[in-house]
């Protein structure tokens, strides 16, 4: 009969190791799926420089546009959450949509290569941007699943895991088109 019990409590102990590490490695995934999107958002921000000043001369009268973003690179590096990230990076995207947006009336500057390479290589950016932005919400779901299913729910009780905040579009503003105004 000892050893029934004894083998019982081994189980036990042996799934809570298993269910804890368990959690441990998802959350290590979330947290490297988010550190992709880091990586893929310091690429963009270290484009910007380049576009602002390929596009400068020539929007000089959307100058507030390319001083936003501009502001936007500067207060990502004191970006210290999830959430202000992704506010920094939604605000973000929706000035680079008005610059590439304005950028079609100024033939000129269609026509400069400077321009046209740093296109695509924010576009290839932006692509590698949404495709680590679904993997990192994809890793968060799992995460968050496992942390509210019978029974490994008990285990990130006890150890106190938390859940992690989905990489979302909060505002009305980023989900919209964008409205370019030329009569200004």
């Amino acid at each position: 009969m000892v050893w029934i019990i004894l083998a019982i409590i081994a189980v036990i102990v042996l799934w809570a190791i298993s269910a804890y590490n368990s959690l441990v490695g998802a959350k290590v995934k979330v947290e490297n799926a988010f550190s992709q999107i880091d990586v893929q958002l310091q690429r963009r921000f270290d484009l910007i420089p380049n576009l602002v000043e390929c596009v400068k001369g020539y929007m000089g009268h959307e100058s507030d546009v390319l001083t936003k973003v501009t502001e936007l690179r500067t207060s990502w590096a004191s970006a210290s959450s999830v959430a202000e990230k992704v506010d920094i990076d939604n605000q973000l995207s929706g000035a680079l949509k008005t610059i590439m947006a304005v950028s079609e009336n100024y033939p000129d500057l269609k026509a400069n290569q400077n321009f046209t390479s740093l296109q695509q290589d924010l576009k290839d950016t932006e692509n590698k941007i949404s495709y680590a932005r679904q993997f990192y919400n994809d890793a968060v779901t799992r995460y968050n699943r496992d942390l509210m299913v019978f029974p490994t729910n008990i285990i990130a009780s006890m150890f106190h895991f938390t859940p992690s905040k989905l990489f979302s579009v909060d505002t009305a503003e980023a989900k919209q088109n964008v409205k370019v105004d030329f009569g200004k």
